[in-house]
């Protein structure tokens, strides 16, 4: 738990209201920084907390890293960028993907149904995500071989890499 974080108590948090609780928690390197590792080989993860409302992850970022295609099945989030640089790809039907860079200290925030995968930009980044209500499940995409799109449903535990082709 992170001392004198308060939040709605229950409620579900607001695109918004977690973009600046992630800005919050960016803002004190001191709840992050412990948790990074200037020698890791993979991405690292840090719950920071977790209440019935939200939940706060630092995410420490290689180049070759990339969430691959995933939603937030029921949770809006925000994404703080604490140093390096991140992009995120959304996934558009009938035209190519968004892709929008994200430099220390800037953010941005997703519902739900936001389908999009995140890349480091940088040499090394870290990020504070911040999810309302807390994730429990995540949704991630794959093309069939024919070109459906198709969903698996995983764990808030797992780690969010691109799935390989799925069969038809």
């Amino acid at each position: 738990m992170i001392d004198g974080l308060s939040t709605a108590g229950g409620h579900p948090l607001e695109p918004e209201q977690l973009r600046a609780l992630a800005a919050r928690v960016a803002a004190r390197p001191e709840l992050w920084r412990p948790h990074y590792d200037p020698n890791a080989t993979e991405r690292g993860f840090a719950a920071l907390h977790r209440d019935e409302s939200v939940d706060v992850w630092a995410i420490f970022w290689l180049p070759e890293h990339d969430t691959g295609w995933h939603d937030h099945d029921t949770s809006s989030g925000a994404v703080h960028v604490v140093e390096g640089a991140l992009e995120e790809h959304v996934l558009r039907l009938a035209q190519p993907e968004r892709c929008r860079r994200y430099e220390v200290g800037a953010s941005f925030t997703f519902v739900p149904s936001h389908i999009h995968r995140i890349t480091c930009a940088a040499p090394r980044a870290t990020s504070i995500h911040a999810y309302s209500p807390p994730l429990w499940r995540l949704g991630q995409y794959t093309l069939t071989e024919d070109g459906a799109l198709r969903r698996v449903s995983v764990s808030y535990a797992d780690e969010l890499r691109p799935l390989g082709a799925a069969a038809a």
